[in-house]
């Protein structure tokens, strides 16, 4: 079975440590992920009242891809950094309408 290594990290060693690892439910990179896309969840439902909110969907777009990026799933990570890039510019747009 081929292995991928990205960012120094083998993939199938990480996948085969979590598996050994049974402290629970989920590990620390999981839970971090689970927190960086439940926090986009609420902050895009949020934009509308807020400037600030969708500023904040930006910031949470790029924990997301950090997680993407630590997982191995690199076509997330880039996919969640375009689209904190696109909430930047819209928060940008939005404060200058704002003014």
């Amino acid at each position: 079975m081929p292995q991928f290594e990205f960012f120094g990290h083998d993939r199938m060693d990480r996948t085969a440590d979590r598996k050994k690892t049974k402290r629970g439910i989920m590990d620390q990179l999981t839970l971090f992920g689970l927190l960086a896309v439940a926090a986009m969840l609420i902050f895009y439902a949020l934009e509308d009242r807020s400037h600030w909110f969708v500023l904040a969907f930006a910031g949470a777009c790029a924990l997301a891809s950090v997680y993407g990026f630590l997982q191995g799933a690199w076509p997330f990570g880039m996919v969640e950094v375009i689209w904190a890039g696109v909430a930047v510019r819209r928060w940008r747009k939005r404060l200058q309408n704002s003014n």
